[in-house]
């Protein structure tokens, strides 16, 4: 079953992590690499990318005759989408156990985090019926 983890933030994580030194982002990256690299051995990775910043995000709509129209950055939105991960795994459970290794990444001085990840199961062919 593939999963799709959604890691997300709001503006003052954002801004936080702005603020963090230069080792305590290379200890972060470190870790997301080997946890990466965990999931490429055991063949439950399939895909990762982080986004852009939130100031660069924005809504589009169809407008007059399906011309794009753009909405800017809301900056009153609680919660911005940072990046994902996709994984095939056996279970709903390992998914989870993979959300949780995501959230308690390293932070500044090696603290844990607790950044919060949705899961959501990919829907396939054979799992389109909805319960």
């Amino acid at each position: 079953m593939k999963y799709i983890l959604l890691m997300t933030g709001t503006r003052g994580g954002v801004d936080a992590y702005r603020s963090w030194s230069e080792k305590d982002i290379q200890a972060h990256f470190a870790f997301l690499k080997r946890l990466n690299q965990e999931l490429t051995e055991s063949g439950e990775f399939v895909a990762t990318a982080p986004l852009g910043p939130p100031e660069q995000a924005r809504v589009v709509r169809a407008g007059q005759g399906g011309v794009p129209v753009t909405d800017g950055v809301f900056p009153e939105s609680k919660e911005f989408l940072l990046g994902y991960w996709i994984v095939d795994v056996e279970s709903p459970e390992r998914a989870y156990e993979i959300a949780a290794k995501l959230s308690g990444g390293p932070g500044p001085s090696g603290t844990r985090l607790s950044m919060p990840i949705e899961v959501r199961q990919m829907m396939t062919p054979r799992t389109t019926e909805m319960p």
